[in-house]
This record gives structure tokens, sequence and C-alpha cells, in this order.
């Protein structure tokens, strides 16, 4: 990888951890797969000649970029980002103690980049394993995977990983929960996969009663590891604001616990999922957790350290975390729930 265009992804990671518009981060990321393709050489003689932007998908200020990185400078772009972007905090506690993350998604589904660079990303941040938890079919506002094009995806990462090793990505799924409670993806491929992140997406507003026998029925499923984002809540962002879903959560939470499906934090900024009472309750009842970015571009995997600060402030210990684990233990760990 060229220095320019390690420059560029750069840039776009730290927009992803800020939280930007996914249309200024695609920019960089756009760019700098234009570099990877040239031939060598090829790069040099356009600097030289000024005909950077004759290149489709580069444009004026990914031009300046690239010269600059080129010239072996900090682009000033990067730098101004730099200094703007809070610095990552010290992992200690139980930031310090996480090995990996268990709900992502990629361009497979509304992600933004492909399961490799999500891969790399998390790897560069020190984790040991990522699990990719694209979504389900039902989804298709989200392009949701229907059972083959999850069968691809098994197959893609059966390679990345031979590539990638001893980092992993554990094959996973964020699946539907439909509103009778049952799962929306056949159980043959549910059973094969290493996470199963199950959560609510649609009629969101049910009546409590029925939202409660929907979660706990799904929660009961041989093949949920994590019950994501529960409340549904948005606080904030492009979708704009989204109030709780109404259910009983002691009724919710005490079947979680009884079966052992883990309670996700959600670490995104616009979600802080489960609220604090929520969480106090989770824990008060005696249920495990599961620290989750639910990041869909490679800089929001640097949000975990949202959700340790929550847990942290919820008197909530590393040894009811599921990311905790290894990867080994946390497959062997499903294949014990099963």
């Amino acid at each position: 990888m060229s220095e320019p265009a390690e420059a560029l992804r750069q840039i776009a990671f730290q927009l992803e951890r800020g939280g930007a518009p996914t249309y200024r981060v695609r920019a960089f990321r756009n760019a700098a797969e234009v570099l990877d393709g040239l031939a060598p050489g090829e790069l040099d003689r356009r600097i030289a000649a000024g005909t950077l932007e004759a290149l489709k998908g580069i444009g004026a200020t990914t031009a300046e970029v690239i010269t600059q990185a080129a010239a072996g400078e900090q682009p000033a772009y990067l730098a101004r980002l730099l200094g703007d972007q809070p610095p990552a905090a010290e992992r200690t506690g139980l930031r310090a103690a996480l090995r990996g993350d268990c709900h992502t998604h990629s361009d497979w589904s509304d992600g933004g980049s492909p399961p490799r660079e999500m891969a790399e990303a998390a790897r560069a941040l020190g984790h040991e394993w990522v699990a990719l938890t694209d979504h389900s079919p039902r989804l298709t506002v989200a392009n949701g995977l229907s059972a083959e094009r999850l069968i691809d995806q098994l197959q893609l990462i059966d390679e990345l990983n031979a590539e990638l090793a001893p980092f992993r990505i554990l094959t996973g799924i964020e699946v539907d929960i439909l509103d009778d409670g049952s799962l929306d993806q056949r159980e043959d491929l549910l059973r094969r996969l290493d996470v199963v992140v199950a959560s609510v997406h649609s009629k969101l507003r049910m009546p409590a009663g029925p939202m409660t026998k929907r979660m706990v029925a799904a929660v009961r499923n041989p093949h949920v590891d994590v019950l994501g984002h529960c409340t549904g809540r948005l606080l904030s962002g492009g979708r704009g604001r989204r109030p709780e879903s109404a259910f009983d959560p002691r009724a919710v939470f005490a079947a979680c616990q009884a079966e052992g499906v883990a309670v996700e934090i959600n670490c995104r900024p616009e979600r802080r999922d489960p609220p604090t009472r929520l969480l106090r309750l989770a824990a008060e009842i005696g249920c495990v957790f599961a620290i989750d970015t639910d990041a869909h571009a490679p800089g929001q995997l640097d949000w975990l350290g949202n959700g340790t600060v929550r847990a942290e402030d919820a008197g909530i210990t590393a040894d009811r975390i599921i990311n905790t684990s290894t990867a080994d233990e946390l497959i062997a760990r499903r294949a014990r729930q099963a």
C-alpha cells in the first residue's frame, strides 16, 4: 500500500470515528482504491504532470492529500482532523480486557466497507477477532443477506481467515426478530454461524405485551447469542430521534439470564442502548453482556470505549462480558448453550 493511499484511509478512519456522513468518508476511501489500481510509477508521473484530478474518483481535496503524502509530509487535512478529534482513551480496565467485537457490518449489507477492510481495521486496533454480522433478508432497506448470499459470505470469510491468521473473522448475522419471535434466516444456517445477534427492527411501537412475548421467544431460540440494541431507541442522527420500544424488561432480561444470552451494550453514540436504568436492571438480574460497536465503517470500530465506560459505571465486571473471551472460548460457549 502506498503512503498516499494509507493517508487517505487514515483520514477516512478519523472521519468515521467522529461520526461523519458516509458520503464524506467514501470520497477518501474511493480515492485510495483508485491509487491501489495504478500501474507502478503512474502516481509519480501524474503528480509531476499535475494530472491527478484527471483520474475518476480523485478531486481537488484528495489530490492535495496525495501530493502532500507522496512528498513525505503529513497531509494538512489529516493534521486538522487529528487536532480536532479527542485522543483515543488509554486502554485500561474493561477496555483493555476486550478481545473482539460481536456486532459489525460490511458493504454486503448496509456497511460502507468490504469485510477485509473491516477486519484489517479491527486488527490494527488490537482486536484478536471480529464477528461479521450483516443483516438478514427481511431488512431489505439494509440490503439484508439472503440464504444464498450468506453462504457466499461464509466462503469469503474462510478465504480471508486463511490470509489474516492468527487474526480471525467470526461468521455471524444480525438476524431480525420477526413479529412472532421467530428469526429471519434458515435454522441450518444459523446453526453454522459463530455469533448470532438477534434484534428488533420492525414494528417497534408494538404494544408491550406482544413485544415482550416476541423478544422472550427470540431469546429462547437456541441459536441466539446476543440480544441486540434491546429498546431500539435513537437519541440523534440522520434518522432522527426514536423513543424506546415498550416491553417488560424484567421478563426479557430474566429470559436472557436463564438462557445465557448476552444483553448487548450498544456503543453507537446515537443508540447508547440499553438506557442506564435498564443496564443496571440487567446487571442486577445477573445477565451477561456483549459490548459491541455495531460498526458500519472501519473508524466506528474504535467506539468500544463508549460501552466500557457505561459498563463500569453499572458495576459490570470483565467476567460477565463475553467479548473478553478468545475466539475459541466464544465458540465453545456457543456450543455449550446450544
